[in-house]
């Protein structure tokens, strides 16, 4: 009876160990899911709102990046507390969204942004249960005269410092670092491309005017240049780079340029994407359009 007990056992044994390497053999070969963010401006009209967990449940939407000032991080810090942990419960991702024009140049400009950085890891200290997960870089030194331009990059240098920085004080923090660009930053050289593309694990690639919701196209022929051309800067941006640790990066469309058809956009994106290694996924701006359209 006893060598009976044994057998039995050992066959169980071995149908536990068979299970379990079933389950982490199935789990290492699921696909990562895709990003799909959301921006939130001027925040203190929508913080505490569970209006926005609840858009993005409906719109398939897993991390949301949040303005915050000095002032609204000084005077708003319930409100931000209140609304990560209503997304965090959502298991949506929270970045604290930072701007700046100028953060590009080195000493006082770019102290700014790093004391708002470490502003956020302050945050974070005091509430480490409803914690920032990210810092999200919206830095334009395009914008100034100066860097405008066809071909006119000579401003690359200074962003991926401050980018680099930004990371130096994130990063240590338990924080992710995820940086908007625009598609003159991808018509680079190779040497260009590859110091920007390993400064921040993360980039999102502002993907805008290529339609209107007036232009007398199909939703059809819409979805079809938005995949086409989001394939071209793809292959654009990591053309002849064979280093690892490259960036991994997501595509952003608007609601102006489409308007109620911007869902059926994003979801041919992923479609056509999704085999890319380095395809992040999308994210749509903003949660502020959707505001206003419904008032």
């Amino acid at each position: 009876m006893a060598m009976i007990r044994a057998v039995i056992f050992g066959l169980w044994v071995c149908v536990v160990v068979a299970r379990c390497a079933l389950g982490v053999t199935a789990q290492a070969v699921q696909p990562v899911q895709p990003v799909h963010g959301l921006w939130v401006w001027k925040s203190a009209a929508v913080l505490g709102a569970e209006g926005l967990r609840d858009f993005c449940a409906a719109q398939g939407i897993n991390e949301v990046y949040v303005s915050v000032s000095a002032r609204s991080e000084a005077g708003e810090e319930k409100d931000l507390v209140h609304l990560i942990g209503i997304l965090h419960r959502a298991d949506v991702r929270v970045e604290a969204l930072l701007s700046s024009a100028d953060a590009d140049e080195a000493g006082k400009r770019r102290d700014i942004l790093l004391d708002h950085v470490r502003g956020i890891v302050e945050f974070n200290r005091r509430h480490p249960g409803e914690r920032f997960d990210g810092i999200h870089l919206d830095v334009e030194p395009q914008q100034r005269p100066e860097n405008k331009g066809p071909g006119n990059l000579r401003f690359l240098p200074g962003l991926v410092d401050a980018f680099r920085a930004v990371r130096g004080v994130a990063e240590p923090a338990g924080m992710t670092v995820n940086a908007d660009i625009q598609n003159k930053l991808l018509k680079g050289d190779a040497a260009e491309r590859k110091i920007l593309l390993t400064s921040v694990p993360r980039l999102i690639l502002m993907m805008y005017e290529l339609s209107s919701p007036t232009d007398g196209e199909s939703a059809e022929q819409k979805a079809d240049k938005a995949v086409k051309t989001s394939q071209k800067f793809l292959e654009m941006a990591y053309d002849g780079l064979g280093e690892r640790n490259l960036a991994k990066m997501a595509i952003a469309l608007r609601t102006p340029d489409y308007g109620e058809l911007l869902p059926q956009m994003l979801k041919a994106l992923d479609e056509a994407n999704r085999a890319n290694p380095h395809y992040l996924g999308w994210a749509r701006h903003s949660y502020n359009d959707v505001l206003q359209a419904a008032h």
